[in-house]
């Protein structure tokens, strides 16, 4: 459901507790949720609100990942990084092999080369990237998210010299969406030499 717009907010008229409902803008549905707790009702309700009420700068970011992910691989403009990456089903104990696209923050999943669409991305904003070995594999690349809410990623190229591409080509698109405050927090904690104009 498009949440642009919609009205979010707890909800006491069905006599439970931690109860919370969304009304899209777009038809006259109402939809309740309810939470385990008081704490995570009001973590969704913040979370909910941010999806509501969306940063402007987000959303030419927003429409043009989701533009990409309509894509076949080939047809994305400019592309960070592409290749074979495999990635760890942690439920099944197996690497599954994807061709890959990276772009703009945003890491594209497709079955192989000639498909139409993508079958899965990541959006990387906040994540951490670091090489860790894992398992049998001497190098893997961990992609951590910002919050434990989130699932931490594994994947793995062919060999050790592409894994090494990947985590420069990640790190660096991951760096060039840092938030605006995590941005000026880094800029600030530079020694003051590296700083003057």
């Amino acid at each position: 459901m498009r949440l642009e717009g919609a009205v979010v907010e707890a909800d006491t008229s069905l006599g439970k507790p931690f109860v919370f409902k969304c009304s899209p803008v777009a038809g006259n549905r109402v939809y309740y949720f309810c939470a385990m707790s008081n704490q995570e009702m009001r973590r969704w309700l913040e979370v909910l609100e941010r999806a509501v009420h969306p940063i402007t700068p987000n959303h030419v970011w927003v429409d043009v990942t989701r533009h990409n992910s309509n894509l076949p691989p080939l047809a994305v403009k400019n592309p960070e990084c592409l290749g074979l990456l495999n990635l760890l089903d942690k439920n099944k104990d197996t690497w599954m092999q994807y061709y890959c696209i990276l772009k703009d923050g945003c890491l594209y999943f497709y079955s192989g080369i000639r498909s139409t669409y993508t079958v899965g991305g990541i959006y990387l904003h906040g994540y951490t990237v670091k090489e860790q070995p894992l398992g049998f594999r001497r190098s893997t690349i961990e992609l951590k998210p910002p919050s434990e809410e989130f699932k931490v990623f594994y994947l793995c190229a062919e060999n050790l010299n592409e894994n090494k591409r990947w985590i420069g080509a990640l790190k660096t698109s991951v760096g060039k969406w840092l938030p605006w405050h995590q941005a000026l927090q880094d800029y600030m904690s530079r020694p003051p030499e590296e700083t003057k104009m």
